[in-house]
C-alpha cells in the first residue's frame, strides 16, 4: 500500500481513544484498535478463503477469511470492506450484513507481533471476477462451509488465529447450519 493508513485506537470498553499509523501499530505491544474481518460468499454459496502474502507483517502465508482490515476514522464498516475488497482482491462486493457483530480478540503470532483489535465480523457476495493483489494475497480457494469448518478443527495452526476464533460466531461456519 502506498497510501498511509490510520487506524482507530480504542480503550478497554471500546470508546475511541484517538489514531495512529497503521505502519506503527502492529508491534509486540499493540494497542486496541479498531478492525473488521469479512467472509465472502459466491452464487453456490461457497466461502472465499485466502492465504495471506509472504510479504505480511502478522501471520504470513497464513490462511484465513476472505478479507481483513481497519476501517477509517471517519469511514463505515461496510464502506472499508468494499475499499478493502477492491485493494486486496480486486473485488466487487454487495449485500454485506454484520453476523458477528462483538468480536473481539488478541492473539500474538510467531515473530512476536500482537493483534489486538475489536473487530466486527461481516459476510458480503460477490460479484464478478476475483484479481487478487500479490502483495495481499498469494492464494484464494472457494471452499463450501463444511469443508472450511473441518479444516477449522482439524488444523487450526494453519489459519489466522481470528478465523479460528470467530468460527462458531458466523452462523455459515457453524456446525449444523447453512448458508
Amino acid at each position: 500500500m502506498t497510501a498511509r493508513e490510520t487506524v482507530v485506537l480504542l480503550d478497554d470498553d471500546g470508546t475511541r481513544t484517538g489514531t495512529a499509523d497503521k505502519a506503527t501499530v502492529h508491534t509486540t505491544d499493540t494497542p486496541l484498535h479498531l478492525a473488521f474481518s469479512c467472509h465472502l460468499l459466491d452464487d453456490d454459496g461457497r466461502v472465499l478463503v485466502t492465504r495471506r502474502a509472504l510479504s505480511k507483517k502478522t501471520w504470513p502465508g497464513v490462511w484465513t477469511n476472505s478479507v481483513c482490515g481497519h476501517p477509517a476514522p471517519e469511514e463505515s464498516f461496510e464502506d472499508a470492506i468494499r475499499r478493502r475488497s477492491a485493494q486486496e482482491l480486486g473485488a466487487e462486493v454487495t449485500d454485506i450484513a454484520v453476523v458477528a457483530p462483538d468480536f473481539r480478540y488478541r492473539a500474538v503470532d510467531a515473530s512476536g507481533v500482537v493483534e489486538n483489535e475489536v473487530c466486527p465480523v461481516f459476510t458480503a457476495r460477490v460479484v464478478g471476477d476475483l484479481a487478487p493483489h500479490p502483495d495481499e494475497v498469494m492464494e484464494v480457494a472457494w471452499v463450501e462451509p463444511a469443508d472450511l469448518r473441518r479444516a477449522i478443527a482439524s488444523a487450526p495452526w494453519a489459519l489466522s488465529p481470528w478465523l479460528v476464533q470467530h468460527a462458531d460466531d458466523v452462523p455459515l461456519l457453524r456446525e449444523g447450519v447453512g448458508v
